[in-house]
């Protein structure tokens, strides 16, 4: 039986967490101020950039972990890529960060245009979790781009957890300064504050009630949101005996929730890599709801964990493999 006072302290730092909600409320400010404007935010110039073999690597396939990365093939002698071009980086700078926009130039990375075997341009592909997937070719209708992309958009959050943010890292005085100075006092901190203490002392169905409390007022607010995974993964495992759950999935591994309990416990015991393996093959070896039903606790797993953690990119790119 697994002790009612579980804690999660050193799987997830909420403080750091709780550092990045803010930074992602900022984010959110300047999306929303570029929708009003129609200008693209503070470090907007990065929303749009050319790519070459070189830098496909980086560029591309690892940012692609963070933020969907639309790819536009165009070449200086295309006349209907001049057209296509300017509208994809406005509609880039309107985004504001949901994407961003890599331009190669198919003349100069012959490479890059056989390996996504392109047709003809322009042709615009986007690469999700180090995946490619074509989005259209040749100078689309802005109605019909504007509907690719906001589907683009909603397949990488709702499949794979991933949300591009639009604010480049400020300059180092920036960074001085806003180290010194004092954190700013947030509406739900006291709420926050009373939700972790009851999470850490083990009243997992206070903590429950405490993060919803603040959810359902906030439903971003991103410490609430990992609060409630955590507190969740814990009564999901609370009457769990882990040699039983274990054993029975090691003798059933086509049984989808025999491997969900098992991944529960993995995460809980540390062994994230484990738990993200498990279900990453549960998808891949299912199909339907049982595959749906992997595919999200697998997303809710992420949560607990964080987005910025590496073990959480490695999984959603191998998550991206098996869906596609």
């Amino acid at each position: 039986m697994q002790p009612r006072n579980m804690s999660m302290s050193g799987v997830v730092d909420l403080a750091a967490v709780k550092a990045a909600g803010e930074a992602k409320q900022k984010a959110e400010h300047a999306r929303a101020e570029a929708a009003r404007t129609g200008q693209a935010p503070v470090g907007g110039a990065r929303l749009v950039f050319d790519v070459d073999e070189a830098g496909f690597q980086q560029d591309v396939l690892q940012r692609s972990t963070e933020v969907p990365v639309v790819i536009d093939f165009w070449a200086e002698w295309c006349e209907p890529c001049k057209q296509l071009g300017p509208l994809l980086e406005r509609l880039a700078g309107e985004y504001a960060g949901k994407f961003v926009l890599a331009k190669i130039d198919v003349d100069a990375n012959q490479m890059l245009f056989q390996q996504f075997g392109v047709q003809g341009i322009p042709a615009v592909f986007a690469v999700v979790a180090g995946q490619p997937i074509p989005l259209f070719q040749g100078a689309a209708p802005e109605s019909q781009i504007r509907q690719v992309l906001d589907q683009l958009v909603q397949a990488a959050e709702q499949q794979f957890g991933i949300v591009g943010a639009p604010v480049d890292a400020p300059a180092a005085g920036e960074q001085e300064a806003a180290a010194e100075a004092p954190a700013p006092v947030g509406p739900y901190d006291a709420l926050l504050e009373a939700a972790n203490s009851a999470l850490d002392s083990g009243d997992l169905g206070g903590a429950i009630q405490a993060y919803q409390n603040v959810l359902s007022d906030d439903p971003a607010n991103p410490e609430a949101k990992l609060g409630l995974a955590q507190a969740e993964l814990l009564q999901r495992v609370q009457g769990l005996d882990p040699q039983a759950v274990r054993k029975e999935a090691a003798e059933n591994p086509a049984d989808v929730q025999a491997q969900i309990r098992a991944a529960d416990l993995d995460l809980v015991g540390g062994h994230v890599e484990d738990a993200f393996g498990r279900l990453v093959d549960a998808v891949k070896r299912t199909f339907g709801d049982d595959r749906d039903a992997a595919r999200v606790r697998l997303l809710e797993l992420f949560e607990v964990i964080g987005a910025e953690d590496p073990r959480v990119t490695s999984a959603r790119t191998a998550l991206a493999r098996v869906l596609f």
